[in-house]
């Protein structure tokens, strides 16, 4: 089996972009990524695509990955859309580490996009209830943030996690979020803001949801015998880890975790031979404010019900033992679901080249989680900086 890297990554500006289509969106983040790469790399080698997306509203549902890579010149090669929720391009990026490693490709492109911000409001959130349980969830009137908030209140009740705790997570993360130029809320907020918001759906308030964000990704995964031509530092994918579950909250045995992402992590860090405890920092998927502390749990980070004395104790903090979402995660840098997980690649990539605008201070190692819907699938990646020119 060949190891797989990351050379190169980019997104596009995340937010409402009327006069923007997916394919130039999408174009914005693969240009992107091309010229992240140090010394160059030709789109002609790219040998296959992986594009995730939900294709929210309806446009180009049929062919849309084909779409995207005609349109930016990527003629001839198989291209294969991803749909698992927002968790489309991370399972995307599985599919293009996985294409490498067994030798069928020695450059794979990944990503994803999404419009969301074209259609009203009842409309988006019907398109967002698709990807719960439709038949029990979303035809009896459940939203997403109503599923979420039951978590909340089921994690409330059970460890004593706070409301204080939901807001500290929007107070980081847009604190993070404002030093990113490519954030959608690109703005700060206090504890009292965040504390005092109108309630969207009990306990969930305004700011312990994410938004709905037009967007793209894109990321190139290369062989080691592509990754050995460029001289400059190294990304290896270290580990890879997916699992699915029930689609309906109601299906499961806990409201309190997310199984899969538990499961995920589980495989990506016996994949990479470590454990929770050399993760220097990570992207988790935020799309409301208990989503990011239930993740800290379930990625080993802390015991169970502690996921909230990690926010209080500034642990997740960009100075903190172990930073999270320092691109301002969901919640400020926005969700636009397609996009979302090699979103989150583009800023582990910029931090282990040291290039990121919030940076950690000399991380070796990784992770990226990403979560379809309330946790219907999840993948979990983990990444090592390697050293510059040598794999």
């Amino acid at each position: 089996m060949t190891e797989a890297y990351v050379i190169g990554a980019g997104q596009s500006p995340f937010g409402s972009f009327p006069n923007e289509s997916y394919r130039s969106l999408f174009a914005t983040a693969f240009d992107r990524a091309l010229a992240s790469v140090g010394t160059g790399i030709d789109r002609n080698r790219i040998d296959e695509a992986f594009i995730g997306t939900l294709g929210v509203g309806g446009r180009q549902l049929g062919l849309s990955g084909p779409a995207v890579t005609e349109y930016i010149g990527l003629h001839g090669i198989p291209t294969t859309r991803v749909e698992n929720a927002c968790a489309a391009s991370g399972y995307a990026f599985r599919n293009a580490v996985t294409a490498v490693r067994a030798g069928i490709a020695d450059l794979v492109l990944a990503g994803g996009y999404e419009i969301m911000t074209d259609m009203s409001s009842d409309h988006t959130k019907w398109w967002l209830g698709v990807s719960g349980e439709t038949e029990w969830e979303r035809l009896s009137g459940t939203t997403f943030a109503g599923v979420y908030a039951q978590m909340a209140s089921a994690h409330m009740a059970a460890y004593g996690t706070t409301i204080e705790d939901l807001s500290r997570v929007a107070v980081k993360n847009h604190r993070n979020g404002a030093a990113n130029p490519n954030a959608q809320l690109g703005f700060e907020c206090t504890l009292e803001d965040a504390i005092g918001a109108p309630t969207v759906a009990d306990p969930l308030n305004l700011y312990h949801c994410c938004p709905t964000t037009d967007g793209a990704s894109a990321v190139l995964v290369a062989s080691e015998k592509v990754a050995n031509e460029l001289d400059e530092i190294s990304v290896r994918v270290s580990g890879m880890g997916a699992s699915s579950d029930r689609v309906g909250l109601f299906q499961r045995d806990t409201f309190t975790d997310i199984p899969a992402s538990r499961r995920a992590a589980e495989r990506a860090y016996d994949d990479a031979g470590i454990g929770p405890d050399d993760i220097d920092f990570a992207e988790v998927h935020d799309c409301f404010a208990i989503a990011e502390i239930m993740a800290y749990e379930d990625l080993g980070f802390c015991d169970r019900g502690e996921g909230g004395k990690l926010l209080r104790d500034e642990v997740t903090h960009p100075t903190g033992r172990l930073p999270v979402n320092t691109s301002g995660g969901l919640k400020s840098k926005g969700h636009p679901i397609g996009a979302t997980g090699t979103g989150q690649i583009v800023e582990i990539f910029e931090q282990l080249r040291g290039e990121a605008h919030t940076q950690v201070e000399e991380p070796r190692y990784g992770l990226a989680h990403n979560v379809g819907g309330s946790g219907g699938s999840a993948t979990v990646h983990v990444f090592e900086r390697m050293q510059e020119g040598v794999v």
